[in-house]
């Protein structure tokens, strides 16, 4: 285990819940990514661990408070996170929340596209 103290991480919990769960899913995968590569490279994994276990109980915590048929789904993904940390290494973790982070991309760039097309017909170029 590394030398610092495993202090959890400062997350703005009102901005957190702001964001879409796709955005929320991809974020964690990031971390779970991190971890995992970490973990393989025999490089200390506990930082982004901390982290992503931090974005979990963060989502997880949204999800309950909106009464969410997907609190399940967290919750599992999280359980999938630890065992493929610490009992046997599993990809389809990693590529579970590639897609997460795909959806959040393609529905930022989605954004982006309206707001431009939007901005120049009330400007009178569309």
């Amino acid at each position: 285990m590394s030398d610092f103290a495993l202090a959890p991480n400062r997350i703005d919990l009102e901005r957190w819940s702001q964001l879409p769960v796709v955005e929320q899913m991809g974020n964690i995968g990031s971390e779970v990514g991190r971890t995992l590569k970490a973990r393989r490279q025999g490089r200390d994994f506990w930082p982004p661990l901390v982290r992503a276990l931090d974005l979990f109980e963060a989502t997880a915590g949204c999800l309950v408070q909106n009464h969410s048929h997907r609190t399940k789904e967290i919750l599992r993904a999280k359980d999938q996170f630890l065992q493929a940390v610490f009992v046997k290494d599993d990809p389809g973790i990693e590529k579970y929340f590639t897609w997460f982070g795909i959806a959040a991309r393609l529905r930022r760039e989605q954004k982006e596209t309206f707001i431009t097309r939007d901005e120049k017909s009330v400007s009178g170029e569309y």
